[in-house]
């Protein structure tokens, strides 16, 4: 890294882990998962599955494909985590009858039932993972984590 000194000449600055986007993010999603993990209230459900139930619960009916681009999963996260809601009985899966190859998903029942009980604690968790900041800085943050992500 370059920065500028006093009398504006160029000088090397040492890299420092701790002061990269990379590592600060990755350092914030480990907070914000932790914070998620203790304060969802299922110790099963792990924020890529709530994102997608969420979604379900929002929207009905999608299809397995216009739910992974909704939450921002590549298509190998988006079957995994499909495949764990299924074996928990959390949704439902069927093949959309005007195009075969495509699996339609919809909150089961029970699925239904957990999400509106989770869906309570997620501006908890919002809270908690922000709590550092002042009410300006949130939303400073989170309109800069939306312009690049």
């Amino acid at each position: 890294m370059t920065e500028t000194d006093a009398d504006g000449r160029a000088e090397e600055t040492p890299y420092r882990l701790e002061e990269q986007v990379g590592h600060l993010l990755r350092r914030a999603h480990q907070r914000a998962s932790a914070i998620f993990q203790a304060m969802i209230g299922d110790e099963q459900v792990t924020p890529t599955q709530y994102a997608a139930m969420v979604k379900l619960h929002d929207l009905g009916e999608l299809s397995q494909n216009h739910l992974g681009r909704l939450t921002a999963m590549d298509p190998a996260t988006t079957q995994g985590v499909m495949r764990r809601l299924l074996d928990r009985d959390l949704i439902a899966a069927r093949s959309d009858p005007d195009d075969k190859r495509r699996t339609l998903l919809s909150l089961s029942p029970k699925g239904r039932e957990l999400i509106g009980r989770l869906m309570v604690n997620g501006p908890l968790i919002s809270d908690e993972t922000l709590k550092p900041l002042n009410e300006q800085e949130r939303k400073t943050l989170l309109a800069l984590l939306s312009r690049i992500s």
